[in-house]
């Protein structure tokens, strides 16, 4: 559908996208917009697609494609945290290899997992996005680091993945059996964060996004 640079598809996709930066022009255009647009385009006419492309940035992922991606490393934290409380040696791993959420979930979170789930499995999944909302990206976040650097003690992860390299490399290339619909929808389904814990940790991270940028102005401030 998008292969032929002039071809429907293209035209349809590049007119969504455009139609986009004119609507929000704060926001602009994103180059990790396109893979969404392109799969609500395969499933509806094209103003069908613009609206619900515009839907699902408001209520979902507007702020992700702002500059300096401050909502997009705060989730990051929050799906770190996340980590912590579900999985500590996976995270205890991370955390000495110095692997910030953002250098392996930027993708995920910003292409809303288009660019990383099988056909059968993305359709699954965005049913469930669409009707449960963001906390679906955690979700699959914490099972596709899970499936990514399997373990059965710590010392098992450290000799799998040594370095970072090693584990970076494991984390953009899940293995693709397990990324299936039937295996990886049923644990999404299974999985469960309560809303009192994904609010906590919401309000935690914004409260020291707020308190690095407040400490940052004073450092700026006292140069001057």
């Amino acid at each position: 559908m998008f292969v032929d640079n002039d071809g429907t598809g293209q035209k349809e996709l590049f007119n969504v996208l455009k139609a986009y930066t004119i609507l929000n022009p704060v926001i602009g255009y994103c180059q990790a917009q396109a893979p969404i647009a392109a799969f609500l385009l395969m499933h509806m006419p094209a103003e069908q697609a613009f609206w619900c492309f515009v839907a699902i940035c408001d209520d979902y992922l507007s702020d992700y494609y702002s500059p300096g991606m401050e909502t997009l490393i705060r989730d990051g934290n929050i799906l770190f945290a996340l980590l912590k409380e579900r999985e500590p040696k996976i995270y205890k791993l991370l955390k000495k290899q110095s692997i910030d959420p953002i250098m392996y979930m930027t993708e995920w979170f910003l292409c809303a997992f288009t660019r990383t789930l099988p056909w059968p499995t993305l359709l699954r999944f965005w049913d469930i996005f669409l009707f449960d909302g963001i906390k679906t990206f955690f979700k699959m976040g914490l099972i596709m680091i899970k499936i990514s650097l399997p373990e059965k003690s710590y010392s098992d992860l450290k000799k799998r993945f040594p370095t970072m390299c090693e584990t970076l490399e494991a984390l953009r290339n899940p293995p693709l059996h397990m990324l299936e619909e039937e295996k990886i929808i049923k644990k999404l389904i299974l999985l469960e964060i309560p809303e009192d814990t994904f609010k906590y940790y919401h309000i935690q991270q914004s409260s020291l996004r707020r308190k690095t940028k407040e400490a940052k102005k004073l450092r700026e401030t006292d140069v001057f």
